[in-house]
């Protein structure tokens, strides 16, 4: 078998923290192994273009494994190169990275699963810390302290509690609904969600959380909302100009879902004009990120409402040992001809949907 594994390169912070599994030099701590197996593994982190390391090695590459976080995106015309392919694993979660709906309306015999669970704690309390972050007003405050500033006022104009506040989720999963726990010891006024699930009522009861059935209607209600539901044709692009507009004026946005459910241009736009206060998250379109998204640049009237990072909420150390073990577990289901997965990691089984969230909806 033929392994063609896409990680970031680490460089020196891969020789302080063997346990960053995520990177190409640790490579998910399985390169040995399979090689030992006599496996062929090929481990880049060359993904762009049609020279690049990744689409050379894709004709004859039974098994792709990519993250989401230096994602290999897996176009049609790459899937039609890859005529041996049999199974991309995602270590992580999140597969739209790759387009499944034409594996799916192919009828491909290719099998697509991702480590379910491996990241939700990390990413939930990311989106907590970024509401800290926007709403407290800390990037100036730490930029005032490294630059030997002090100027208590300029920082407090903009900082709030988020006690007291409206809260909104867009999407109540595990990763969403981990979010709810989290809010409950900051004493919101209301906790409210949007999901085309509701909530089992006593997992609804227990974090006094309101369904709201139109998304206008949530965000107009909202001080705060996050983003926490998976990238697809019904979410792509679903917080654009139009929707912003319903958003109660000055709320704060916070996006570590996928990049693409927001308009880029329209969100940033929004933080300039006043429409929202802020805008947080770590998730990108494409990652890495050019120089010039302007994610990267934009800012409130203040001078405030950043608190952009990289796409490193579910990579932590701690997740990044999760989904590499959940990848080797995959890996071993996969070559023992078993093919006992967990049914939540599988997304595609030979092509078909086994997972609700994913496809077209």
């Amino acid at each position: 078998m033929k392994f063609v594994i896409v990680l970031y390169d680490a460089n020196e912070h891969a020789k302080d923290e063997p346990k960053l599994y995520g990177c190409t030099e640790n490579a998910l701590g399985i390169k040995d192994e399979l090689e030992k197996q006599g496996h062929e593994v090929i481990v880049t982190s060359d993904k762009e273009g049609e020279n690049s390391e990744f689409e050379k090695n894709l004709p004859d590459a039974d098994i792709v494994i990519t993250t989401p976080f230096h994602p290999a995106y897996l176009t049609s015309k790459r899937i039609d190169k890859a005529k041996k392919l049999k199974l991309i694993i995602v270590a992580g979660v999140g597969s739209d990275h790759i387009d499944l709906d034409y594996i799916n309306k192919n009828k491909l015999k290719i099998s697509v699963l991702e480590v379910t669970g491996s990241n939700v704690v990390s990413v939930a309390e990311h989106v907590i810390m970024t509401m800290l972050v926007l709403v407290r007003n800390f990037v100036p405050a730490h930029e005032q302290a490294i630059n030997g500033e002090w100027d208590v006022a300029a920082i407090a104009k903009d900082a709030y509690d988020i006690e007291g506040k409206t809260i909104a989720t867009i999407g109540a999963g595990r990763i969403g609904y981990r979010v709810l726990q989290r809010l409950v010891a900051f004493n919101p006024k209301e906790l409210l969600y949007y999901d085309y699930n509701p909530l089992p009522a006593e997992a609804e009861k227990a974090v006094g959380a309101r369904r709201v059935l139109d998304l206008k209607d949530l965000v107009s209600q909202a001080d705060i909302v996050t983003v926490n539901c998976p990238l697809h044709a019904g979410t792509q692009g679903m917080i654009n100009k139009e929707l912003l507009k319903h958003f109660k004026k000055g709320a704060w946005l916070v996006n570590t879902a996928r990049g693409r459910i927001c308009v880029a241009e329209d969100v940033a736009e929004a933080v300039k004009n006043g429409q929202l206060r802020g805008y947080g998250g770590d998730v990108w379109y494409p990652q890495p990120a050019p120089k010039d998204h302007p994610w990267r640049s934009f800012r409130n009237k203040y001078g405030a409402g950043n608190a952009m990072v990289p796409h490193y909420s579910g990579t932590v150390l701690d997740a990044q040992i999760r989904y590499a073990e959940g990848t080797r577990n995959i890996i071993h289901s996969f070559l023992s001809g078993k093919l006992d997965y967990r049914p939540q990691d599988v997304i595609l089984l030979d092509g078909e949907y086994q997972t609700k969230s994913y496809g077209k909806h």
